[in-house]
């Protein structure tokens, strides 16, 4: 995935998994639990990228099938 590629959005989205994974990983390899906010901002950045996937998958898929 390049940056000529990708889109804004998508880059900032991809950022952002980016950081729940360090986040999260980092908490595994240290072994130091999660506190109630980073676990409810991890799950609500996933369910964002997620979703932002899923859209866009969906408008992708549409947009050739209307070409």
């Amino acid at each position: 995935m390049t940056l000529k590629v990708t889109g804004p959005v998508t880059a900032s989205v991809a950022n952002t998994a980016k950081r729940v994974i360090v986040m999260v990983y980092m908490a595994a390899v240290t072994g130091k639990a999660l506190t109630e906010e980073q676990k409810i901002g991890a799950g609500v950045a996933i369910c964002g990228v997620l979703l932002y996937s899923v859209i866009d998958d969906l408008l992708k898929s549409k947009k050739t099938k209307l070409s």
